[in-house]
């Protein structure tokens, strides 16, 4: 028997190897890398200084940024999504499987070029505006703006908030929802005391998957917002790839990481057995 187990061990071991290698090479050493280099200056003493330089007014200014525009990005994306994700819960078309490949399929485009042809759509001499034109109707002004990085949001992240919520919709018991009508309750008290109580772990479960890199993004405001708009991201990823900070980028990644932790942390509260999950 003790054979047996050991030899169930051995082979989880050798299937599950090349996951562990995959997660040491690209999360653990970079995070290591991440904390070493925000903990050390330039002469390889240690320091809180890169990570107190968050307090410097334009990192300050991006980081307020990113968490306001992230917040609308995510509260535009929830109110766009429960309804969505209640409609198609209540279809009988071929349920999960349609629905996750419905949602699925424009991820498999390339994330920048999803977020390119917004650009392309959106700038001043666009597909928008020629069409607003040819119509006789006033041109928007909407590109490098911040409404345009918070419509980029919303495009690319929606799909992260519906299918969650979905997921949580598909796993109420029908019988609990029609135990309440029988009971005298309408469809708003249905809604306001069994179905969004129930599915509220798909919510908080959405609100992470989107808040997260919503909060550091820094592709979709650089094209969006052409460069003009910094976010907490786009100070980042200046400071590793233009200005060679690699110090600065480190501390400034280790607050960022802060906020995601903290965002976890809500979340695995709310959802202890993680049916907000849409795998």
């Amino acid at each position: 028997m003790a054979n047996l187990l050991r030899k169930k061990e051995n082979n989880t071991f050798i299937i599950g190897s090349p996951y562990f290698i995959w997660v040491v090479i690209f999360i653990v050493v970079p995070l290591i890398m991440i904390f070493y280099y925000g903990l050390i200056d330039r002469n390889g003493n240690f320091t809180l200084e890169n990570i107190a330089a968050i307090a410097q007014p334009v990192h300050l200014k991006a980081l307020r940024l990113a968490l306001w525009l992230g917040v609308i990005a995510t509260v535009i994306c929830l109110i766009i999504a429960y309804p969505l994700a209640y409609i198609l819960s209540q279809t009988s078309i071929n349920r999960y499987g349609f629905v996750v490949f419905l949602f699925i399929l424009p991820m498999w485009m390339n994330f920048l070029l999803r977020t390119l042809a917004w650009q392309t759509l959106l700038e001043k001499t666009g597909v928008i505006n020629n069409i607003l034109v040819f119509l006789r109707l006033p041109p928007l002004n909407i590109i490098n703006t911040p409404a345009a990085i918070v419509l980029g949001m919303v495009y690319n992240f929606l799909p992260f908030m519906v299918l969650p919520i979905y997921n949580s919709l598909l796993k109420i018991d029908p019988n609990i929802i029609n135990a309440a009508r029988d009971l005298g309750a309408n469809s708003v008290k249905v809604l306001q005391k069994i179905i969004f109580p129930l599915s509220l772990p798909g919510v908080i479960s959405g609100i992470t998957m989107v808040f997260i890199p919503a909060l550091t993004t820094f592709v979709i405001s650089n094209l969006l917002g052409g460069s003009k708009i910094l976010l907490i991201g786009n100070v980042i990823e200046e400071e590793f790839t233009h200005a060679g900070n690699w110090h600065l980028g480190s501390g400034l990644s280790i607050v960022l990481m802060l906020f995601i932790i903290v965002n976890m942390i809500i979340s695995s509260i709310f959802d202890k057995t993680g049916e907000g999950n849409f795998l």
